[in-house]
């Protein structure tokens, strides 16, 4: 039977990690609720990123874990048998494996499922873990949500509009535009820190590019990320002559989603918020160092990014010695890129007002 005839009624979803991975799969949740509208489709996420999704309106429920239970052999071997005989409780006819490593190919096949998906080209041997094996890129071939899109093809519904649906709760964004509403606009968005080393622009880029956008176009500057990001924030803070408000480490995933949806421009580095700003449909400006833009950039959004010109570029190494990126991706590279969004905005305002 080919993937287009099945007819599921208990799907699960296993992609766990990271945020930005996750907003690159939400595409694709939506196109199987389209081919699945009675299903029950549950995600498997990680315990920490649950609250991205719960409440998305084309899932019916979150199975979360805690991916530090899994640590340990003893302790590890409990979470991971209590986990299995979760997910066999459940009883999924449908298991998609989204994530394609050991861990994510393990539970696709502790789940028992008869049909359990996943991709020819995944990772630690998950692969063998699955009844049915999707052909797809590599990596740096095509953007990571085209490579996801695939799983939607398979299914039929290949042919339906990429719609990234993003929970953002009425509280939440009732709560965060009062925090905002006390700074001058444009609201920018900036994210300074990311996971790689080599993904990191230089907190005095980040304050030169914001200077010469707060003295055009005025506005504020809202840093977004982890408490691991706060020391970059400051350092850019103290560099800057207009206004700042410092949320590192201070939103949670729903008090940040609906943070994002309220920017009016999200200038960040290849991490989780940057993909979510685009997902929430706020224009991005981004630096890429050791990362690609058609692999790996805010989707749809690949004009606005600007690649360091040095020939490692997009080597996707996540250490590196000599980081001879930093001084040739400057800020003068990504400033017209970023006044050209906010003369945009600018008119769009100006014409509103009208």
């Amino acid at each position: 039977m080919t993937l287009d005839q099945i007819n599921a009624r208990r799907i699960a979803i296993i992609k766990p990690s990271a945020l930005g991975d996750i907003v690159h799969a939400l595409p694709v949740l939506t196109a199987l609720r389209s081919r699945f509208p009675a299903a029950r489709i549950t995600w498997v996420v990680n315990a920490s990123l649950e609250p991205l999704i719960a409440g998305h309106p084309d899932l019916t429920d979150t199975l979360p874990f805690d991916r530090g239970a899994f640590k340990g052999l003893r302790g590890g071997l409990a979470a991971a048998w209590g986990f299995a005989a979760e997910l066999r409780r459940r009883q999924f006819d449908l298991v998609i494996d989204m994530q394609g490593l050991f861990r994510s190919g393990l539970m696709a096949l502790s789940s028992g499922a008869p049909h359990r998906v996943g991709f020819r080209n995944a990772r630690e041997g998950s692969r063998y873990a699955y009844t049915h094996k999707l052909a797809a890129p590599a990596r740096t071939e095509g953007h990571a949500v085209d490579r996801m899109w695939a799983v939607a093809e398979a299914f039929g519904v290949g042919h339906l509009p990429k719609t990234f649906r993003v929970p953002v709760r009425t509280d939440e964004r009732i709560t965060a535009r009062a925090e905002l509403m006390t700074l001058p606009r444009p609201w920018v968005a900036v994210a300074v820190g990311a996971k790689w080393v080599t993904k990191r622009w230089p907190p005095p880029h980040f304050a030169e590019l914001l200077n010469r956008a707060q003295s055009r176009f005025g506005g504020s500057a809202v840093f977004v990320g982890g408490h691991e990001d706060t020391p970059a924030a400051r350092e850019v803070i103290a560099g800057l002559r207009g206004p700042a408000l410092d949320l590192t480490g201070r939103t949670s995933l729903p008090r940040l989603s609906a943070a994002l949806s309220l920017a009016d421009v999200m200038v960040g580095n290849d991490t989780g918020p940057l993909h979510l700003a685009a997902a929430l449909g706020v224009p991005c400006v981004a630096p890429y160092l050791c990362t690609k833009v058609a692999s790996h950039g805010p989707y749809t959004q690949a004009a606005n990014c600007v690649e360091t010109a040095v020939a490692c570029g997009g080597s996707y190494i996540k250490k590196c010695p000599n980081m001879v990126c930093l001084p040739d991706l400057t800020a003068d590279r990504l400033w017209p890129k970023l006044a050209e969004v906010l003369d945009t905005w600018q008119h769009a305002r100006s014409s509103r007002s009208a």
